[in-house]
């Protein structure tokens, strides 16, 4: 007990801390100032020297304070910038001092006029000052604070902003306004070390002395204001994202009340009958609560909405149970629906245009790295082979099939709440280009009765400006609950789910998703907040926001793709995926890998937990490159052999051409063939198909010309330069391959 309260009287000080005070030249400001620098903080005193109205200025009342810090023995230096130039005051402690630890930001005007009279003007200026001046400060010295993972910061409200005041509509606006900033910045600088708080003082200064009464005037004395928020700017003080009022030598939390409430739905809807009829339980505090966040807040909200429709949909599924017996009717938004009409339905064809910075936006949100050189050629448009993922085909008919529900079934009235993505198939029919228009047309192909729900497929077919079919995609769409309204059970046009073998997996691939992983996917179109915004995940009962299937569905695509076909996007035909438990980001995929002919079996799961995430899965590979293919006498491949054999004898190439060469060669206007002549690592190669790391030059030549150029019939330059040797990449580099052909009559 006698070293509790021996720590309880020890003194607080602000040794080697340093403080910014705006508008500290009087009232509540300069003794502030003086008592931060009393216990040896060291204060940057601002003040504008302005008219309590804003006008004018004058280095004057900040000298006044910095002179009587000094002559106390204390550390002080001057400013006498606008709040609106915070960066040039947090720059006088930066200069002077080298940090920042406490920002109080006091500086405030006044235009008092009833609503009526108040001009723009009047409105602005006060928002600026008060308002934007805060922010303005507080972002200056933010990178600061974050850096030395420590700051405090005071936001200054009023009880007008609390309460309201006659006359001050532009400052009310303004004072709470800053309420509403202390507790965001609160929440966003806490893994920081930074705190946020808001102080609502009550105190003499000439801000108050003319709407003030006198004998309250002589009461309430800046001095018995400023020990409460030096408390506040302590590193002992933990509170922050709260609010104080302080008045003459009293103190208190003040926090918002929410009344009990009342759920107000009458069937699905609320009528304002129904509103009339409830506003005594919208209005009663009898059992009030104090929600310390938005989440508690929409959670509240939500659990007693959940329990009126649980409790309703419990009495008239009593009610279907009972009438369903005697006429055969279903509770289903589905019931009495004539399906044979929705499958008739067929969507216009909806432009889809995208760009190469949409195709890289895609594959980094699916996990693609530039880190991984065999990765350039979907991250990077110069790259020789450069083009967009196969699962990019979802995103093409992601916009032509987001309103075909509500379009082909417009009196039926599904809860959205409830719908969830079970399955997905792609099936590629041509590549994919990398930048352009493609056109999508959706329909519903089947709507099936799983009892427990509804399972809706859709069927999205895109084509290109020639109306070729590029891509088709399956949605299997299930809304839980809307099932029993006597439909098929099954279907012949869903695409079926495939267990893998029975056996160890011939490949797997571990890969770390990154924290971000969500918040990079849902640029590709999906934005649905449930992978984003931490309140929306906690009312939905998760802990964080999760990752779309989608993206684990393209994280999966590239495993098999790189294991399984080299990275080569012509060899992709179709992928099948079935979504069985959410990943958060920042988890770790392990894809599972089973190759059966040409259809190679998945399942993915998350390390951490054990948990399988995509089931069912697999992906169909085209046996060959679509690729023309050459004769095996070609006689470019006896040019190859040759070079081969001279890297092999002579070692030393490697080290003098130092480069990567691509070959593309063509045959009537078509590539039959790649080759990659690796003359940058010892001890040089020379392989048939792409390269595994980007080249420095690539090479589009026909057979016959390249034969020909090899043998010295054709020179490279004249090839060049009337069209046929095409080069791309780093041109002076082509130059190199002279050394590689000198005695032609070998070749």
């Amino acid at each position: 007990m006698l070293r509790a309260a021996s720590v309880m009287s020890s003194k607080l000080g602000f040794n080697g801390r340093v403080a910014i005070v705006t508008g500290a030249g009087g009232g509540l400001g300069k003794t502030y100032a003086l008592l931060l620098a009393s216990k040896g903080a060291s204060v940057v005193v601002n003040d504008l020297g302005g008219a309590a109205t804003g006008g004018g200025g004058s280095s004057r009342p900040a000298d006044n304070v910095v002179e009587e810090i000094i002559r106390q023995g204390g550390r002080a230096v001057g400013n006498y910038d606008s709040v609106e130039e915070g960066h040039k005051i947090v720059k006088t402690a930066i200069d002077k001092y080298g940090r920042v630890d406490i920002v109080i930001n006091n500086a405030g005007i006044l235009r008092d006029k009833t609503f009526m009279k108040m001009t723009e003007d009047d409105w602005d200026l006060v928002h600026r000052v008060h308002l934007r001046g805060s922010f303005i400060v507080t972002k200056a010295a933010w990178p600061y604070m974050r850096q030395q993972n420590y700051g405090r910061v005071i936001m200054t409200a009023s009880t007008s902003g609390l309460y309201g005041n006659f006359g001050q509509a532009n400052y009310s606006a303004a004072k709470l306004g800053l309420l509403g900033l202390s507790n965001t910045v609160a929440i966003e600088g806490q893994k920081y070390g930074i705190h946020c708080n808001t102080i609502v003082p009550t105190a003499a200064s000439r801000l108050t002395e003319s709407i003030m009464p006198q004998d309250l005037f002589q009461i309430v004395k800046p001095d018995l204001v400023a020990p409460v928020v030096a408390y506040l700017c302590h590193e002992e003080c933990e509170e922050t994202g709260q609010v104080f009022e302080v008045a003459g030598g009293w103190a208190a939390k003040v926090r918002w009340q929410q009344a009990h409430g009342a759920v107000l739905l009458d069937d699905e809807s609320v009528s304002v009958e129904s509103v009339r009829d409830n506003w005594d339980k919208v209005t009663d505090f009898s059992s009030a609560l104090n929600h310390s966040s938005t989440t508690e807040a929409l959670g509240h909200m939500m659990s007693l909405v959940k329990e009126a429709r649980n409790a309703r949909h419990q009495t008239n599924n009593l009610k279907a149970s009972s009438s369903l017996s005697s006429n055969g009717l279903s509770s289903s938004p589905l019931a009495g629906v004539d399906l044979s009409k929705v499958k008739e339905y067929m969507s216009e064809r909806t432009p889809f245009t995208y760009s190469e910075r949409d195709v890289i936006l895609y594959a980094l949100g699916v996990g693609a790295k530039a880190s991984n050189l065999a990765d350039l050629k979907f991250l990077y448009e110069n790259h020789e082979g450069f083009g967009p993922l196969p699962t990019y085909g979802v995103i093409t008919a992601w916009k032509g099939q987001s309103s075909i529900l509500s379009r082909a079934l417009p009196n039926v009235d599904f809860d959205f709440a409830k719908m969830l993505h079970g399955e997905q198939y792609l099936e590629i029919m041509k590549p994919i280009p990398p930048s352009g228009t493609l056109y999508c047309q959706s329909r519903i192909v089947d709507v099936l009765d799983k009892r427990s729900g509804a399972s809706i497929i859709l069927e999205a077919s895109t084509t290109d400006s020639n109306n070729e079919l590029v891509c088709v995609n399956q949605f299997v769409i299930f809304f839980v609950g809307a099932g029993r309204f006597n439909g098929p059970r099954t279907s012949p046009n869903v695409k079926k789910l495939f267990p893998p073998p029975d056996r160890q997996p011939d490949a797997v691939v571990e890969e770390k998703t990154s924290t971000d992983q969500a918040a990079v996917y849902r640029l590709s179109g999906d934005y649905n907040p449930l992978h984003i915004d931490p309140e929306f995940a906690a009312v939905g009962g998760f802990d964080q926001p999760i990752l779309h299937g989608m993206s684990t569905f393209g994280h999966s695509a590239r495993h098999v793709l790189a294991k399984f076909a080299d990275n080569d996007i012509s060899k992709f035909r179709a992928i099948k995926a079935r979504f069985s438990n959410p990943v958060l980001p920042g988890q770790t995929l392990r894809t599972e890998m089973w190759k059966e002919g040409s259809r190679i079996f998945y399942r993915t799961l998350v390390v951490e937990t054990g948990k399988v995430v995509i089931s069912g899965g697999y992906v169909d590979l085209f046996e060959s490159s679509s690729m023309k293919q050459v004769s095996s006498d070609s006689p470019s491949n006896a040019v190859f052999e040759e070079i081969k054999q001279r890297i092999a004898a002579n070692p030393s190439l490697v080290q003098k051409v130092n480069a990567v060469f691509a070959f593309h060669i063509m045959q009537e206007g078509d590539a039959v063939k790649q080759w990659t002549v690796d003359m940058k690592r010892s001890p040089g190669s020379v392989t048939e198909g792409p390269s595994s790391v980007k080249a420095d030059c690539t090479m589009i030549i026909s057979d016959t010309d390249f034969v020909d150029m090899a043998k010295g019939k054709l020179d490279g330059q004249k090839a060049f330069m009337s069209g046929k040797l095409k080069i791309k990449g780093n041109v002076m580099m082509s130059q190199r391959l002279g050394k590689l052909f000198k005695d032609q009559s070998k070749l």
